[in-house]
């Protein structure tokens, strides 16, 4: 097994990586509540719910159910959450853990953040996407009509179990959505593994389990370093976002149904190539491997349905803007990013008509 920690002094904590740790009780032994709501879906509950509750062992287990999907991140479900916990009086020693993947977590989380002023918070990601990034780091919210995760909270978990056993039963869709955000640590600060997965890709598609355990790894040690360096994005936790002021606004445009969240970051990811090579930052040699390593990974590149003004109306309410400039994510090379208000508006036009809308080629 491998133990990382995300140090934040009294509120780090550590991200168990093994195959196996949801069936085990030593998995949680540091989990100090004596009663736990698990939130989980209707697609990972039948799976996993029975192994984590006996895991659990004598602890008082009560658990919501949610739909499955982005569609349902949302307030509503958020507050179903909190009623639960009301209704069975659990009291601040409580813990939530969420089940599943970045949509249970991200909920979860926020629930947590606000019950009672903030309740204990366990990750138990079952997807590669939550394993490998949204599990870690404790940025938790839901999405509004208006765009994504614009309701939300920082609450850190006090424990992180990525059981790698689980991505058995992934839908080969939610694989290739989990290795857009693998590439984006590749393209922030690590060539190195961009090399790798440009050798592994098919391994990791096929689910081969070393494969699979040495990207999270990785990705996780990357993470926990950003986050323990700046936890509240103030920023280099800012790089994180490489792709995703793009990617999020292709799912609020198409209301959260059409896209996973990880194929619109590949789309991000991709159109930020794009930009960066506009404002002749990186090379077209090194725009095009980008794009043909999301691509080979199973991912779209192109967004034919939502304009290029459609993306611009949506980005313009996204989280980082500020001061009434939108910033975005570039990169200086292949392994090194930076975030900038300051780039010329027919860049990001360029980018956006090469991308978006039926006339994207």
């Amino acid at each position: 097994m491998h133990t990382l920690n995300v140090e934040l002094g009294s509120r780090g904590y550590p991200i168990l990586i093994d195959a196996g740790l949801l069936g085990h009780a030593q998995s949680f032994a540091r989990l100090a509540a004596r009663d736990a709501l698990i939130v989980s879906n209707t697609t990972v509950a039948p799976l996993y719910m029975a192994a984590l509750r006996d895991s659990l062992g004598s602890r008082r287990v009560v658990e919501v159910i949610l739909p499955d999907g982005e569609a349902h991140k949302t307030l509503a479900n958020m507050a179903r959450v909190i009623d639960v916990l009301v209704a069975n009086r659990f009291a601040r020693d409580c813990a939530v853990i969420a089940l599943g993947g970045g949509v249970v977590g991200d909920l979860a989380g926020f629930a947590a953040s606000c019950y009672q002023r903030g309740v204990a918070f366990v990750q138990v990601p079952t997807t590669l996407l939550a394993q490998v990034d949204s599990a870690v780091g404790g940025k938790t919210g839901v999405n509004h009509v208006g765009g994504k995760n614009l309701l939300g909270a920082f609450h850190q978990p006090a424990l992180v179990v990525c059981d790698t056993s689980t991505l058995a039963t992934l839908p080969s869709r939610e694989l290739r959505a989990g290795l857009a955000e693998v590439i984006k640590y590749g393209l922030i600060c690590d060539a190195a593994l961009l090399g790798w997965l440009e050798e592994h890709l098919g391994q990791l598609l096929g689910k081969a389990p070393e494969a699979l355990g040495h990207v999270i790894l990785r990705s996780c040690q990357i993470k926990a370093e950003i986050v323990g360096r700046d936890e509240r994005e103030q920023g280099e936790r800012a790089l994180l976002n490489l792709g995703h002021t793009f990617g999020h606004a292709v799912e609020s445009a198409t209301s959260y149904k059409e896209w996973l969240h990880g194929e619109a970051v590949g789309a991000g990811l991709s159109m930020a190539a794009t930009m960066s090579r506009e404002c002749g930052l990186i090379s077209d040699e090194d725009a095009e491997r980008v794009r043909r390593l999301i691509e080979l990974a199973g991912l779209p590149t192109q967004v034919p349905t939502v304009t290029p003004d459609q993306m611009l109306e949506h980005m313009r309410i996204d989280k980082k803007v500020l001061g009434g400039r939108l910033r975005l994510v570039l990169l200086r090379r292949l392994g090194e990013a930076f975030v900038t208000a300051d780039y010329p508006p027919e860049a990001l036009a360029r980018t956006l008509a090469a991308h978006c809308g039926e006339g994207a080629p």
